[in-house]
């Protein structure tokens, strides 16, 4: 029987998504949000249609994103509502504390806050707009787009 490797896209409201990590770089959000604000409808409708979020339907099949928090930041802030994600896993079956020991276990979330101290999984932000700034992973997406290491599909990988 022929497998399907295609990616199921779905389409849901950015102000819904749950981040997996405690801070972003606002340096980098920024960036993309002046990238956004320079396209054209077009474009942008373009871009936006290439970029899915990866994300991990968990508990109440919410929606927890697991890479691009960056971006998802910047299309709140430009009032963007709607975005595509990819779905690597279905965990809504899950109760809340299976679910985020699973999320840690696959490594698919970042429980450091800008200081580099662990924290407990209730200080994960409900919504993208609660990310705190973390100046050096501002620093860390300069180096990549300056060639200094490339994007990894590894979640998080950056922050190690």
């Amino acid at each position: 029987m022929p497998v399907n490797l295609l990616p199921v896209l779905h389409t849901v409201s950015v102000s819904a998504l749950r981040p997996t990590q405690m801070t972003g770089g606002l340096r980098e959000v920024a960036l993309k949000r002046k990238d956004i604000r320079t396209m054209t409808a077009g474009k942008a409708e373009t871009f936006l249609a290439g970029h899915s979020l990866l994300t991990v339907i968990g508990p109440k099949g919410r929606y927890h994103i697991v890479d691009h928090h960056h971006l998802a930041l910047a299309l709140h802030q430009e009032a963007i509502e709607q975005v595509l994600v990819t779905v690597i896993s279905d965990l809504s079956a899950l109760d809340k504390d299976a679910f985020l020991t699973v999320l840690d276990t696959r490594a698919y979330m970042h429980l450091f806050d800008a200081t580099g101290k662990r924290r407990p999984y209730g200080d994960l932000p409900k919504t993208v707009d609660g990310l705190n700034d973390d100046p050096f992973r501002g620093l860390t997406c300069e180096v990549r787009r300056l060639g200094g290491y490339a994007k990894d599909t590894t979640p998080f990988a950056e922050f190690l």
